[in-house]
């Protein structure tokens, strides 16, 4: 009878084990089903999104193709500006020589030390006279006047620069 009995328990033992057991795996079977839907839903976002992505980078290539093709376009522009900045450069450089040179003549006539001929002109306290004094003295004014004003020389280098950038 203990046999019986033994043997009846472990029966009844094992019928429980037995439906915890399938209620677990029933449990497993529901969370497997929504893990694949939701895969599944992710999968169609993934392939939607991706369609979405290869458009955005086609554009976006597109978009810096034309960016490059217009900057290229502009890289003769910005040289010519910076053409034209360097020869107004020039120019006033020469302007502000040339009115330099006619202040300090209209202002003083030269004054020679006594002795030589090619002497430094007195320096003025005035900055313009002196200004003026040093590049008489380092052009050699008194040459240049002679023959032909320094100032005109500025002009027609001024005018011949005009014209070969105008043509």
């Amino acid at each position: 009878m203990i046999w019986q009995l033994s043997v009846a328990l472990i029966a009844v033992a094992f019928v429980v084990l037995v439906i915890f057991v399938v209620k677990t795996l029933k449990a497993a079977e529901k969370s497997l089903d929504k893990t694949t839907q939701t895969l599944q839903e992710i999968h169609k976002t993934v392939d939607e999104l991706s369609y979405e992505v290869k458009q955005v980078v086609r554009q976006a290539n597109s978009i810096t193709e034309d960016v490059e093709h217009k900057m290229k376009q502009l890289d003769p522009v910005l040289e010519s500006v910076k053409n034209v900045g360097d020869v107004l450069n020039e120019v006033t450089l020469a302007a502000k020589q040339v009115s330099t040179s006619l202040i300090g003549r209209v202002k003083k006539p030269p004054h020679h030390t006594a002795g030589k001929t090619g002497a430094k002109q007195v320096a003025a306290e005035d900055p313009i006279d002196s200004s003026t004094s040093t590049y008489g003295s380092t052009y050699n004014r008194e040459t240049a006047s002679k023959s032909e004003p320094g100032w005109m020389k500025w002009v027609d280098i001024a005018s011949s620069v005009w014209h070969k950038y105008r043509s």
